[in-house]
């Protein structure tokens, strides 16, 4: 029997926020006493000094694989938002890995270039000899050089897909960026990890995610996507050979381009993978993109910068009589359904896909950034989440240049409209979406709380965006441990109370006890059902 004692702990027990308890006694990996005074003989002590002691951290809408991949490449995403500096990163990594065939990362952010949209010329100055292949932060985007427009064969003729858009000049030449589903014309030529780069790949995003407190979490995107391979198979090795330590669900990725005869295919893949750690029990379905490119699909039209309509109102990727049929069928299957819906029409859209479904599948809507008002109530009755990306409901460069100025006031208003949810009854869970923004659920919770982000200058961090949309400290920190925890199925985690799983983090202060620091705060120690698995040096 072994036992972990934390002492002198303040508690948030996954639902509130209870103050100094004294000890937590940890046996056997599950939480045995809470405020209990003797220490067993031979157990081991954790002083966590008034610090914080809290559930494990789930994310609910992650991409580790595509961040570990992306941390091992050419990493673009902790770099200011600058042009000029991202066109030096990308030559340094030219310069330093001259045997690479394709320059291959991401990070970049659409607010660093004007319209949002680089150029391949700006990489031909650095790299004009191998073809570049970088995504955008938020995976609906990708910069190209001209070699790799060659390599792909995208020239003027090239046509856009149903799905997607080619950026053009007048004269309709690629100018280098490719929006969602055109991406697919270069992935097909880039060159996928392999099974040790993968395998890398994730082990890197397990370390990066437990370093930041997080115990388990829902892969986003488990197939092949935007030129990265299907981390199933990687995901299913590392749990048979025990080097998961979280535990994950995988969210299936829904082939829009099929139809329902893929339903077998998933459920196959659903039996082959599922073990130890590592459940893929969930569905993804794409509804929309995003609002910066025009892509997220929206009840009204999108307008210019005068402020008048224009005549795109985005696109849902899948047509909703077929998205209620797909819907249906997986919820038949025994399948959670994740969605993806940003704008307001593809909430809608995903809302009366669910129509009629069990709610005990626990499926779940993401991202949110319009949810229409009559629609917030319905979450509630159906009984789907609310998936919250919250680190995204602030002012940044990219929401003052390509997003309010194409909303328009009133939309703008009511952008993440976190406590109407809450108020309405919705059960909220939390993610990041990372690598799209930082997975650190202590910024995302921070700005849930003050709608700014922590440490940001300017407007980021003093301007709050929608106040009135600000949620308590309590219920914000219950939707990234409770919440999430209770949507990938873990009814026995993501509170501490005794007979849980003892899947905790210790944080090195009470940020309840200064709200307005919550992002100050830093994991000391995070432990999986009662062991170590990152200790802050």
């Amino acid at each position: 029997m072994s036992t972990t004692v934390f002492r002198d702990a303040a508690l948030f027990d996954g639902l509130r926020h209870r103050g100094r308890v004294g000890d937590v006694v940890v046996t056997d990996g599950r939480i045995a006493a809470i405020g209990a005074g003797d220490v067993p003989a031979g157990a081991e002590v954790v002083d966590v000094a008034g610090g914080l002691l809290l559930p494990g951290f789930t994310d609910a809408h992650v991409h580790p694989v595509q961040g570990g991949l992306e941390r091992l490449g050419c990493d673009l995403s902790g770099l200011p938002v600058d042009a000029g500096a991202y066109v030096r990163h990308v030559a340094e990594h030219a310069r330093t890995h001259p045997g690479t065939d394709w320059l291959q990362g991401g990070g970049w952010a659409m607010a660093a270039f004007p319209g949002g949209l680089p150029t391949a010329a700006a990489l031909d100055e650095v790299v004009p000899d191998r073809p570049v292949a970088l995504a955008n932060r938020d995976h609906h985007g990708m910069w190209l050089n001209s070699r790799a427009l060659h390599l792909a064969g995208i020239t003027a003729g090239t046509p856009d897909p149903r799905d997607g858009r080619i950026e053009r000049d007048p004269a309709g030449r690629p100018t280098g960026v490719l929006h969602e589903g055109a991406m697919q014309l270069v992935v097909d030529v880039l060159p996928p990890a392999d099974d040790a780069q993968m395998r890398a790949a994730l082990l890197e995003g397990q370390r990066h995610l437990h370093s930041l407190g997080i115990t388990g979490w829902q892969d986003a995107i488990v197939g092949a996507y935007s030129g990265m391979r299907d981390p199933g198979p990687t995901y299913a090795r590392a749990a048979a050979a025990g080097e998961l330590t979280g535990t994950v669900v995988g969210a299936l990725w829904w082939d829009r381009d099929r139809g329902l005869e893929q339903v077998d295919d998933l459920v196959a893949r659903r039996q082959e993978w599922s073990g130890g750690r590592f459940s893929a029990t969930a569905v993804k379905i794409m509804q929309d993109g995003v609002i910066e490119n025009g892509t997220a699909a929206l009840v009204e039209p999108y307008v210019d910068r005068c402020g008048h309509a224009t005549h795109s109102s985005g696109l849902s990727f899948v047509e909703p009589d077929s998205l209620r049929r797909a819907v249906h069928a997986l919820d038949a299957a025994g399948f959670q359904v994740h969605f993806h819906g940003l704008g307001d029409r593809a909430v809608r859209e995903a809302l009366d896909a669910l129509e009629g479904t069990r709610p005990e599948r626990r499926h779940h809507v993401a991202h949110l950034q319009l949810v229409h008002p009559d629609d917030v109530p319905r979450f509630a009755a159906l009984g789907v989440a609310a998936n919250i990306q919250a680190l995204w409901a602030c002012h940044d460069e990219q929401m003052t240049e390509l997003t309010i100025p194409f909303l328009g006031p009133e939309r703008s208003a009511r952008q993440y409209p976190f406590a109407d949810l809450h108020a309405a009854g919705a059960r909220l869970v939390a993610g990041s979406d990372w690598p799209v923004s930082t997975p650190d659920p202590l910024a995302a919770i921070h700005t849930a709380v003050h709608r700014t982000s922590w440490g940001e200058p300017g407007p980021a961090g003093t301007e709050p965006l929608g106040p009135h949309q600000a949620l308590a400290a309590e219920v914000a920190f219950a939707a990234y441990t409770s919440g999430s925890a209770w949507v990938n199925h873990r009814d026995d985690a993501g509170v501490v109370a005794p007979g849980a799983v003892a899947d905790l983090v210790v944080l090195d202060r009470d940020p309840f006890l200064v709200p307005e620091e919550i992002g100050a705060a830093r994991v000391r120690s995070t432990w999986v059902a009662g062991t170590c698995v990152h200790a802050a040096r």
